[in-house]
């Protein structure tokens, strides 16, 4: 199969790749110049062509459904941190949007194909390979790697295929459809939302591309310069503690806060969270023998080397294998869990890793299952708070879909619906995902954030967590006055995850709106400026909002599970949240977007954001004629 290429603007190749792996055909298309210029690439390119595609209509583990990988213009260029990729589709954990995020060479690689995106649709007769290969697309067997675990699997293609590939593999989760499993390249993941359970769907074990068609730079010295600046900035003091232990250092911050979930969120504090957690990886090693200090790592095009590898030994079938330290990790299969023993963490993360599974889902889904066992709503015995051997065991009944595991791979809240009796008040998901390291009630402009999420509870898209630590709220009693100052944050995200920047850069920059200008004029050669990226981003966000829509989001979906209605954290009885003042901040928020304050969409953006035009889908039915308030 071959395909035609046209270039349109400098940062672009102004074509996505469409394959469907059911009968074997793939077409280059064009993208509309305008739709580049107002979505830019990235989660929010992404988020047009699934409403250009419908996606919101298809069931997510349908052969109809596309899942579609993303790229930007900031893709191949000098400016560190960018050298990343989208995952989007409708999640088969939520039935909402979902765009998943990675950093590695997969992003050049698949560029250089002369893409901006590349749409995967259809189901494979067999477990099958999709290579891209320059000029021609290929579906290959891979019936030999089925079942391999995604570091397996992607060194055997390597093998196969040539180190010039770069391949992004599901593991067996992804295979047996457990609605969170991941994408990985590289030992990066697209984690959150199950896509790999929507390529696993398609019988999709792995797409392997390169390429040599490399975009133009408007204003190449110019972009070169800016680069190196931009990298001396980020080896500044915003990001010294992501160089020095990554994102670990949360988790002690966060216990000393008293919003650490522990539990299953029945309380904010842990009290082995220093043993989970040593100040630095060298106290890890010291008090821990079976703990050893491999590596710190660099993303592709990243100067900060956020990424901290250690080994372990002696637990479970660790025997030395890489396994990453970072928070989200730490807590999920940690406190989340009652588990304080970090070798025990450290090889159950790795083990998610490996199987391809979502840490923060699958450790909020055996959280879940653990408290409904103490409850005596659940029969597994086995699964207990504080027992790192039943962590493990759970992953691997989870990726295997075995006794109990099938049950909790469907995620938190199936799980919960199908359990019965109150096990839908202490489910953690908010819209099917599962809550990530942050304890609601005691940060309640991130309980606002997790409500109104797009994808669900997030702390990815929407920083609620910098609010509630600045001086402009009381974290404990939120009123509306938060809800501008998450909104910006919520642009701000939208942005970065189009350009796509990496979020542990937004320190560097004293006004991100203005500095992704210069970026975009100089890589691009744009006349854009901060007011159209302000624009940008909250298009973005109601592109987002109207996948949602089409897909049967209803207003009730934006709030928390009742627990966190129902009675303060075990450690802090001053950290009460209610239904009516969550409301009152879901009402203001709605508001100050410009839609009903049900959260309805009305033409009014579809004007302003150009959602009615021909270029920019929309679909009707997602926005009403007025607001009826």
């Amino acid at each position: 199969m071959s395909f035609v290429r046209r270039y349109a603007v400098h940062g672009y190749h102004g074509q996505r790749l469409k394959i469907d792996v059911g009968c074997g055909r793939a077409e280059s298309l064009p993208i509309d110049p305008p739709a580049l210029r107002q979505y830019i690439g990235g989660a929010g390119l992404g988020a047009y062509l699934a409403l250009a595609d419908g996606a919101a209509s298809v069931d997510p583990l349908s052969a109809e459904a596309p899942l579609t990988f993303v790229f930007s213009p900031l893709v191949g260029s000098p400016l560190t941190t960018s050298a990343k990729f989208a995952v989007v589709s409708r999640s088969p954990l939520t039935g909402r949007f979902n765009d998943a995020l990675a950093s590695s060479g997969f992003a050049v690689a698949g560029k250089r194909t002369g893409h901006d995106a590349i749409t995967i649709v259809g189901r494979a007769a067999e477990p099958s390979l999709v290579v891209v290969d320059g000029e021609s697309v290929r579906i290959e067997p891979a019936g030999d790697l089925w079942g391999l675990d995604c570091p397996t699997a992607e060194t055997r293609l390597k093998q196969r295929l040539g180190s010039d590939y770069a391949i992004a593999v599901i593991g067996p989760a992804g295979e047996r459809r457990v609605r969170y499993a991941t994408i990985s390249h590289d030992g990066r993941h697209a984690g959150r939302g199950g896509a790999g359970a929507v390529l696993g769907a398609k019988n999709v074990k792995a797409v392997a591309v390169r390429g040599d068609r490399r975009t133009t730079l408007a204003n190449p010295d110019a972009v070169h310069a800016l680069a190196k600046d931009l990298s001396a900035r980020s080896l500044g003091p915003a990001t010294a503690k992501y160089r020095e232990l990554g994102t670990v250092s949360n988790l002690l911050v966060l216990n000393r806060l008293g919003v650490l979930p522990t539990r299953n969120f029945q309380s904010g504090s842990f009290d082995a969270a220093e043993a989970l957690s040593p100040s630095t990886g060298d106290e890890l090693v010291a008090q821990d023998d079976r703990v050893e200090r491999k590596v710190r790592k660099h993303c592709v095009a990243c100067t900060i080397g956020c990424e901290h590898i250690f080994s372990v030994k002696g637990v479970g079938d660790a025997n030395g294998k890489p396994a990453r330290l970072e928070y989200e990790n730490l807590f999920a299969l940690g406190s989340l869990c009652g588990v304080g023993d970090a070798a025990a963490v450290l090889a159950a993360s790795r083990r998610c890793d490996e199987l391809g599974l979502d840490a923060i889902s699958t450790g909020g889904t055996l959280a879940f299952a653990m408290e409904c066992v103490e409850r005596g709503w659940l029969d597994a015995p086995w699964l207990r708070f504080g027992d790192a051997t039943a962590l493990i065991r759970g992953i691997e009944s989870v990726a295997a879909r075995q006794g109990i595991g099938d049950l909790l791979a469907e995620g938190s809240r199936i799980a919960a619906e199908r359990i019965g009796h109150g096990a839908a008040d202490i489910a953690p998901h908010v819209k099917g995902l599962e809550i990530p390291g942050y304890e609601p009630r005691g940060m309640q402009t991130m309980a606002l954030g997790f409500a109104v999420g797009a994808r669900g509870a997030d702390h990815n898209r929407s920083g609620g967590y910098e609010v509630d630590f600045s001086q402009a709220v009381d974290r404990r009693a939120v009123d509306t006055s938060a809800v501008a100052h998450l909104i910006e944050k919520e642009d701000r995200a939208a942005l970065m995850d189009s350009l796509i920047l990496c979020k542990f850069l937004r320190g560097v920059f004293d006004d991100l709106f203005a500095d992704a200008a210069e970026m975009l004029r100089l890589v691009t050669g744009w006349d854009v400026d901060a007011a159209e990226l302000h624009l940008a981003a909250a298009r973005i966000v109601a592109a987002k909002k109207a996948f949602n829509i089409a897909a049967g989001w209803q207003p009730g979906e934006d709030t928390l599970p009742a627990r966190f209605f129902q009675s303060p954290p075990e450690n802090d009885p001053k950290a009460q949240l209610s239904r009516d003042r969550l409301q009152q901040l879901v009402t203001a928020y709605n508001l100050e977007r410009g839609w009903t304050a049900d959260g309805w969409l009305v033409d009014v953006d579809r004007a302003r954001f150009g959602l009615s035009s021909a270029h920019i889908p929309g679909p009707a039915e997602a926005f009403l004629e007025t607001d009826p308030t």
